[in-house]
């Protein structure tokens, strides 16, 4: 059986997670359904390159539109995995947390939580503030998994593009419908760490 997830990626620097989650989700045999707000497909043009959003388009299983609230990950009765939003700004948190579906991003978020489904969102900020921290508390207590996208460095990454892989590897392995695939501390053994 299939498994869907649900790939959000919102207007937050880290745009290059959410691309590389769905890289790795496809490469895991998910049905990947990705919707991306607009200010998310801003920055993915600025950071990962002009033809990101077209490039992913073509990853992804099914492509949402960020206002097509009548869109099938817009109903509980619609079965997925989880759902990542990868990077997820404090915009779209504090409305995940405040329960304001206005956007079809924040829509499936809110049908993930009131289904009980894995939410995991990337959120990316620094420094915060007590809004902040206040809105990363009320997703918290309503079930979602907030997860900065912070290096692993005692696995000694050699590049940038190691630190995204494995915070997405990571974010994958929280909705814990596949096999764990990051890397993991052994401490100090000398076997490799998985998905080395």
């Amino acid at each position: 059986m299939t498994r869907r997830v649900v790939v959000g990626l919102s207007g937050a620097s880290g745009a290059a997670i959410g691309v590389r989650a769905v890289e790795l989700l496809n490469a895991l045999g998910a049905e990947t359904h990705v919707v991306v707000s607009r200010a998310g497909e801003r920055t993915l043009a600025a950071e990962v390159g002009p033809d990101a959003v077209l490039r992913l388009k073509a990853a992804a299983a099914r492509w949402h539109a960020i206002d097509d609230v009548g869109a099938a990950i817009a109903s509980g009765s619609f079965p997925t995995a989880g759902m990542i939003v990868a990077p997820c700004s404090m915009r779209s948190l504090g409305a995940i947390a405040a329960c304001l579906a206005d956007n079809l991003l924040t829509r499936a978020a809110d049908v993930h939580l009131k289904e009980r489904r894995p939410l995991v969102l990337i959120a990316r900020e620094t420094p915060l503030h007590l809004g902040h921290l206040r809105a990363m508390t009320a997703a918290t207590e309503a079930g979602a998994i907030v997860a900065p996208p912070v290096p692993a460095f005692y696995l000694k990454p050699a590049s940038v593009a190691d630190i995204v892989d494995q915070v997405a590897r990571r974010a994958i392995d929280l909705l814990r419908a596949f096999d764990p695939t990051a890397a993991e501390w052994r401490g100090g053994e000398d076997a490799p760490p998985r998905g080395a």
